[in-house]
């Protein structure tokens, strides 16, 4: 099994460490810039351009965003690198300009955003991009048909499972894509504990939770997982392990 106790050392800034009261968005060039500052890792989204190119950004519509209704996979790299997110003096950013931003400092948890039928080439492209980086890399996916695509590529860097769920039904599911021989899970931490994140613990597999946002949820990661993924705080300062 790979060693992935970098992917635990420390607390992980959901999209960034961002904070839109300083006017720093979600998924920007200065939300990773602010997580390297602090010595956070980052998890970010990456969805898939017009052009084929891997970019950081959530959501399928650019509304919530950008305040432009339109599908963001309907844009080019270049189109969508002219397009101000929140109004700010921030672009939507390509995966190869978040990379050369971090240079390897904190590591990368990198969550592929798919589309069923509309994935050709992606996690081709996202693999492509990493090849050259030097720096701790996770790429995980809710989506298993990603997953797949990803484990056939056979990328150095390790690979996990996004999921949620407190019900057998979900635990089959999950239970299947582990059956890629996926690496890590990243899991909603108020959907712990559970039968299958003991067995995968159980297993030696990592369990980083999604979203952490006050105390309570602190403490209910480190009760039954191994290391959260936050925003809306400071861990430094109100973490208690």
């Amino acid at each position: 099994m790979k060693d992935l106790s970098w992917l635990t050392a420390q607390p992980i800034a959901h999209r960034g460490y961002h904070d839109v009261n300083r006017g720093i968005w979600e998924n920007t060039l200065s939300a990773f810039s602010r997580a390297v500052e602090h010595g956070f890792a980052i998890e970010c989204d990456l969805q898939y351009t017009a052009d084929s190119v891997p970019v950081v950004f959530h959501d399928d519509d650019m509304q919530r965003l950008c305040g432009i209704k339109g599908d963001i996979r309907a844009n080019t790299a270049g189109e969508l690198g002219l397009v101000a997110v929140g109004g700010t003096a921030d672009k939507v950013p390509t995966l190869g300009q978040l990379l050369r931003l971090v240079k390897g400092r904190v590591p990368l948890v990198l969550e592929l955003k798919g589309r069923k039928g509309d994935d050709d080439g992606f996690a081709d492209a996202v693999v492509e991009t990493l090849e050259n980086y030097d720096g701790p890399v996770a790429l995980m996916s809710f989506d298993h048909w990603l997953l797949k695509d990803l484990k056939d590529l056979d990328p150095p860097c390790p690979i996990g499972l996004t999921a949620e769920g407190n019900r057998p039904e979900n635990f089959e599911v999950h239970e299947q894509a582990m059956q890629l021989g996926l690496d890590f899970i990243s899991y909603f931490y108020g959907h712990l504990p559970n039968p299958f994140i003991d067995r995968q613990r159980a297993l030696g597999r990592p369990v980083i939770t999604w979203t952490v946002r006050d105390q309570a949820a602190v403490d209910h990661t480190f009760s039954h997982a191994d290391q959260m993924t936050f925003e809306g705080f400071d861990p430094k300062e109100r973490l208690i392990a």
